[in-house]
């Protein structure tokens, strides 16, 4: 079968505003590698994908477009795993290992890592340096042998048949290029290489509402003395600002020390569009205007810090991170979608690679809503492993493309859950094994026996959640 090749424009990709067009003069697109599994986003997703492919001693190349490692956590300067950990039974335990742990035992060794801390009373999360993770990154990927191409786009892909993908095309400062792959992991966020492969996906709720994104930002010189429990009087100080007719972006703020007590991060902005919605970033305008919207709207909230926090006075911004800090774009469709039942009844599948241990957290117009696991449950739900095999159009298995992190197969609640980087980490290492064992059988995705890879994930540090659901 003769291979077809598919451009930025193919699955639904934004089209141009102009109606005109113009005609570029074919070319021969140079080959510039062969892999086993190639990965493309380098978030914990795709970290903890090339890792565990790596370590199996395939061939793996990751595609990053920053010249860093990290996705989110560093890019849109999160600093902070949340997913690590659950609420077992009452205790906060963490649950998500593996490649987690080496990536986290890295970052602890460059003097990168707070202890967890807890988050509204109810589960923990776990701050870090950007800088660290970066370093601890490169270093992860290049023990398991991994080729990185940094400052590279994904830009379509050629086609050996509706469900198998014959090479990816990137263009970097080099130049275009293919690069051939028996195996591909779209970790990309955004499900660019699954929607270029032609593979279902969905946006939003039932009315296309998607979870609003976060300009994040950090300052330094905090008073840590003066500023006390900061994000317990900083809402407080808010609700008193708002009465005096002060407007904020959302309800509430999430304002926390780094590892070094000078140093907070701030969590508060919430960017939309012309029509008040949720920023599209896979519409390159929304996007650019997003990111204009959201630095002003940090430092107005930073102009307010200054002003009415205590230990804030004399605080300055250290850090706008590099780009807007996206929680939902497409989510593709898999063998099955996570739903909010599943995470909110603690569910089990026969399938599981792991699990989520986050609560939903839905972003909603000017408010984080919160909805949480029962009280005295074991705190988290199982992954299946069928929410990483994309389908195309025809309801079709793809044999060689697997999607894991937050454009994996999850309802629009499901996502608001398990999109965190605790669960994107045991997507990622699932995705990344089932690769390996899906060449070593000379199957397709959806034929490799499940049995057998949980029982590798588990011989490899995972934790699959099935002594305790």
């Amino acid at each position: 079968m003769q291979a077809e090749y598919r451009t930025a424009n193919a699955g639904n990709m934004p089209m141009p505003t102009s109606s005109s067009t113009i005609t570029e003069p074919p070319r021969q697109t140079p080959v510039i590698g062969e892999y086993d599994v190639v990965v493309l986003g380098g978030g914990p997703a795709g970290l903890a994908a090339a890792a565990a492919a790596g370590q199996h001693g395939r061939r793996v190349l990751l595609i990053e477009r920053y010249g860093f490692l990290g996705g989110m956590g560093t890019a849109a300067g999160v600093t902070n795993f949340c997913g690590l950990h659950a609420n077992v039974h009452g205790d906060i335990r963490q649950v998500v290992h593996g490649v987690a742990d080496d990536l986290l035992g890295r970052i602890d060794r460059l003097g990168g890592l707070n202890a967890p801390h807890m988050v509204l009373g109810r589960i923990a999360a776990q701050a870090y340096d950007t800088a660290a993770f970066k370093c601890a990154a490169d270093d992860l990927l290049l023990a398991h042998k991994v080729d990185i191409r940094f400052h590279a786009l994904a830009v379509g892909v050629v086609m050996d048949s509706d469900t198998r993908i014959k090479a990816l095309l990137i263009e970097d400062k080099s130049g275009r290029g293919a690069v051939l792959a028996r195996s591909f992991i779209d970790c990309s966020g955004d499900g660019d290489l699954a929607a270029f492969a032609g593979a279902r996906f969905e946006k939003g709720d039932e009315h296309g509402n998607m979870l609003y994104p976060t300009t994040m930002f950090r300052v330094n010189n905090v008073d840590a003395a003066a500023a006390g429990e900061a994000w317990r009087s900083i809402p407080a100080l808010m609700d008193e600002a708002e009465k005096r007719g002060v407007k904020f972006p959302r309800k509430g703020a999430i304002v926390r020390p780094m590892k070094h007590s000078s140093e907070w991060r701030v969590n508060v902005t919430q960017v939309k569009n012309a029509q008040g919605r949720a920023v599209d970033a896979t519409d390159a305008g929304e996007f650019s205007a997003g990111e204009i919207e959201g630095r002003k709207q940090a430092i107005a909230f930073f102009e307010f810090l200054r002003r009415e926090a205590p230990g804030f006075a004399d605080a300055y911004v250290v850090d706008i991170p590099p780009q807007l800090g996206v929680r939902e774009t497409r989510r593709v469709t898999g063998l099955y979608q996570l739903t909010a039942d599943d995470v909110l009844t603690c569910a089990s599948f026969d399938d599981s690679i792991g699990v989520n241990g986050w609560p939903i957290e839905n972003h909603a117009a000017g408010d984080v809503i919160w909805r949480w696991q029962p009280e005295g449950s074991c705190g988290f739900n199982h992954l299946p492993y069928r929410m990483l095999v994309a389908v195309n159009a025809q309801g079709g298995a793809f044999d060689n493309l697997m999607v894991a992190g937050r454009c994996a197969s999850m309802t629009h609640e499901g996502q608001s859950a398990a999109r965190v980087s605790g669960g994107c980490f045991v997507m990622g290492q699932a995705a990344g094994t089932a690769a390996h064992l899906s060449l070593a059988g000379n199957g397709g995705n959806g034929d490799i026996p499940v049995a057998q890879l949980q029982e590798t994930l588990a011989r490899d540090g995972a934790y699959l959640g099935r002594d305790a659901a």
